[in-house]
């Protein structure tokens, strides 16, 4: 993959997923622009990452459309841009807390049609949405997060017709060892991670890397839109 003088903006680029894409897209010879809501941790990514010119920051809540609309209008144009932000929730529905709820549907739903509002891109390009395995293999406690997951599928569909010819997928990750997990799980984080690992085809979970080459495709095949590309070591299967 070849992404030479291409612009990519990754939301939510300070840990994790999108760190992991982020550095793929360097790796690939892009320049890339890390939007997240918290100005110390966009720094640190920016330093972990390296590569001085080719990387920028944005501070940005994306599930504020003025704030998006700043971000698309203050940068040059873009090539691709992949969404990985989300504020994780995950209770029993009849403990649900629906201020929280909301929350998580607004920074993984609402976020995105915000961002397919706003973005402005040069050439065909791509939009790319991180949904996750929780919309084929739902959990108890976690009927949020299918719900978004899920949502996202149906709207990146829809705008890879409105948007054409960008071309609008979703990227649907089993469980990545994240800092989200130590928020999910705490102190039980690398017991529940190797449990899982153990049911896997694969014998491991995922890490950021894996996702981030699985969206390098995503941007680079121009034959490829409204898809969900999974990418969870089997999950589904078991």
């Amino acid at each position: 993959m070849n992404l030479q003088d291409q612009h990519v903006v990754v939301i939510g680029g300070s840990s994790g997923i999108g760190l992991g894409v982020a550095s793929a897209a360097l790796e690939a010879g892009a320049s890339v622009t890390l939007v997240g809501r918290a100005p110390e941790k966009l720094e640190a990514a920016a330093s972990r990452l390296g590569n001085g010119q080719r990387v920028r920051t944005f501070t940005a809540d994306v599930t504020e459309e003025a704030q998006v609309r700043e971000l698309f209008q203050s940068r040059p144009p873009v090539n691709h841009v992949v969404v990985t932000a989300v504020h994780a929730y995950y209770a029993p529905i009849r403990q649900f807390d629906l201020a929280q709820a909301r929350r998580t549907l607004d920074s993984k739903l609402m976020a995105a049609f915000n961002v397919a509002k706003h973005a402005r891109f040069e050439g065909p390009g791509s939009l790319t949405f991180t949904g996750g395995v929780a919309a084929d293999r739902p959990g108890p406690g976690g009927a949020v997060i299918a719900s978004v997951n899920g949502a996202l599928v149906a709207l990146a569909r829809s705008l890879a017709l409105e948007l054409a010819p960008v071309r609008v997928n979703v990227i649907s990750p089993g469980w990545i060892d994240t800092p989200m997990w130590d928020v999910i799980a705490g102190a039980a984080k690398q017991e529940r991670l190797e449990q899982h690992a153990r049911r896997l085809p694969v014998g491991r979970v995922g890490v950021p890397a894996d996702i981030g080459s699985a969206v390098l495709f995503l941007m680079g095949n121009g034959f490829t839109t409204g898809e969900t590309l999974h990418v969870d070591g089997g999950h589904r299967l078991v």
